[in-house]
């Protein structure tokens, strides 16, 4: 029992963390300003660690490389962590980077959901504009293939749908690797 809490509580973290930072370098790739409460909230959470990252590891064109870096590190802290109790520590970078792998798709998926949230009550939040910018680049591949139906856009699902599937293959990479 003491083993699966502190594997959740690690899961927790290093998903907030690294999620921040892999939102950072999103952000920054679809060119969104950081002056909303999303992007003060993303800075203040990874400052500490990208800053001093962004020394040692300056950007790649558009590239936050720091960004990238630090959710590595994140999900490779969990993992060492775990990995040494388990007495398993030869695979954790694997494993991290399947953890990465997977931190990006659990992320666009909470994207979707959330844009498809917030296109339904039509919310006039500072918080809308923001999400519909990170969203639409998903959702654009989609939207070309898929009309509306009855008024009502499908892209959300058919990527929701699309990311399952390739959360089901990273996840038996994973297994096929580990074992």
């Amino acid at each position: 029992m003491f083993f699966q809490i502190l594997s959740f509580l690690l899961d927790v973290a290093a998903g907030l963390l690294g999620g921040a930072c892999l939102l950072r370098l999103y952000m920054q790739l679809q060119r969104v300003p950081f002056g909303n409460p999303v992007g003060r909230f993303v800075f203040a959470l990874t400052d500490w660690i990208v800053l001093p990252l962004r020394k040692l590891l300056p950007g790649y064109k558009r590239w936050d490389v720091a960004s990238l870096i630090a959710a590595y590190v994140f999900e490779l802290a969990q993992f060492g962590i775990i990995a040494l109790i388990l007495g398993r520590v030869a695979v954790v970078p694997v494993l991290a980077f399947f953890g990465l792998i997977r931190l990006v798709i659990s992320g666009a998926v909470g994207l979707t959901v959330v844009y498809a949230v917030l296109s339904w009550v039509n919310a006039d939040s500072p918080m809308t504009d923001v999400i519909d910018r990170l969203a639409a680049p998903l959702l654009r591949p989609f939207r070309r293939v898929i009309p509306l139906v009855g008024g009502f856009d499908l892209s959300p699902l058919a990527l929701l749908v699309v990311l399952q599937v390739l959360a089901m293959i990273v996840a038996s990479l994973q297994d096929a690797l580990i074992r």
